[in-house]
């Protein structure tokens, strides 16, 4: 799979999750300091978010220290689903149940070891098919229905 990463900071867990797509087969596109960038969390995020949106990539992951800035700027780009999770069944079931297509990681939560348990598992379900009605209703609110 094709995956944007961004990080408003270059951490070992930055480093951590990147070396985990990859080695895992993903082809990864790195924005703002996961690039080696100066740019502010809220451009990055939005620049993650339009490559997802846009079908640039399959995925986004986005981090920043609390992960909820990242989280609300990509929320902003129609067709963006992110999902700030802390824990592997957070972010199985954004996946399953949300059909999210951006993860949220917070660089202050989550470990090394936390990270590839996230990642295991939002790489590892899909959307179930059963939030039709309320994955219309985000589309609404996006204007794209």
């Amino acid at each position: 799979m094709r995956i944007a990463l961004g990080a408003d900071d270059k951490t070992r867990v930055v480093d951590a999750i990147f070396d985990w797509l990859r080695a895992n087969g993903h082809d990864v596109t790195r924005y703002g300091k996961a690039a080696e960038e100066e740019e502010a969390w809220g451009r990055t995020a939005r620049r993650v978010a339009e490559a997802v949106a846009a079908g640039d990539v399959d995925f986004g992951v986005v981090c920043c220290w609390t992960g909820t800035g990242v989280s609300i700027a990509a929320n902003k780009v129609p067709g963006v689903r992110a999902a700030l999770c802390v824990d592997a069944e957070t972010a199985r079931g954004a996946r399953q149940w949300n059909d999210a297509n951006v993860l949220a990681l917070s660089l202050r939560l989550t470990s090394e070891q936390i990270s590839k348990e996230i990642l295991t598992a939002w790489f590892g379900a899909q959307y179930a098919g059963t939030e039709a009605e309320s994955l219309a209703v985000l589309a609404a609110l996006d204007g794209r229905s």
